[in-house]
């Protein structure tokens, strides 16, 4: 019950955080928006970001495999560039949603998936495999994984989807890190068919 009233608490604070994400020049190519974070956050490829305002946004909102972009707020420097796979929610919401998985006690939370205003799809983050077989027992829910030598492509500079770096995340072969400490197929978990999901996943 202890652990339940944590993911509850956890997605209450995801909600409090995303209510104060403001999007940024509303454009749907590439979904920019910026989020302040009042407490560390962290990022797949072993990134922690401080408390503080960051832009997030889509370097290709066409690919099949989408890929996520975080730079500071001036978009000056770019924090990591981040492998996701489609999600869905069964109900679009007026505002940004941005939630949390739970991580180990005293270590910040590992964000798992973002939504724009309006939009049924979504990114869910795709971390190393290690890391996501850690978050997925300790969130008690599955987590996307590429293979953990990919982790330092996160941090590799990338000004577009042909980027070396990008490229080998993009053709990585992705699993699902269960919270039984069992692999499975990615689209199995985290099929964009609406079919895949059932109530009690719903958002």
């Amino acid at each position: 019950m202890k652990a339940l009233q944590r993911v509850a608490f956890a997605l209450y604070i995801a909600s409090l955080v995303a209510a104060f994400g403001s999007p940024a020049k509303a454009d749907e190519s590439n979904k920019l928006t910026i989020f302040t974070f009042s407490q560390p956050v962290e990022l797949p490829g072993n990134k922690v970001l401080p408390a503080g305002t960051y832009a997030f946004k889509l370097m290709d909102s066409a690919s099949d495999r989408n890929v996520v972009q975080v730079f500071n707020k001036d978009m000056t420097k770019l924090y990591a560039t981040i492998l996701t796979v489609p999600d869905y929610r069964l109900q679009p919401h007026d505002k940004t949603i941005i939630r949390f998985s739970e991580t180990a006690p005293g270590g910040p939370e590992a964000i798992k998936e973002w939504f724009y205003p309006g939009d049924q799809y979504g990114q869910e983050f795709v971390y190393p495999k290690s890391r996501a077989a850690e978050i997925a027992k300790a969130a008690n829910q599955s987590v996307p994984s590429m293979p953990s030598e990919l982790s330092g492509n996160v941090s590799q500079p990338a000004g577009n989807s042909k980027a070396p770096s990008v490229t080998a995340m993009k053709e990585a072969q992705l699993k699902a890190e269960n919270a039984n400490g069992k692999e499975t197929n990615v689209e199995q978990a985290f099929g964009t068919n609406p079919a895949n999901k059932s109530s009690s996943q719903s958002k």
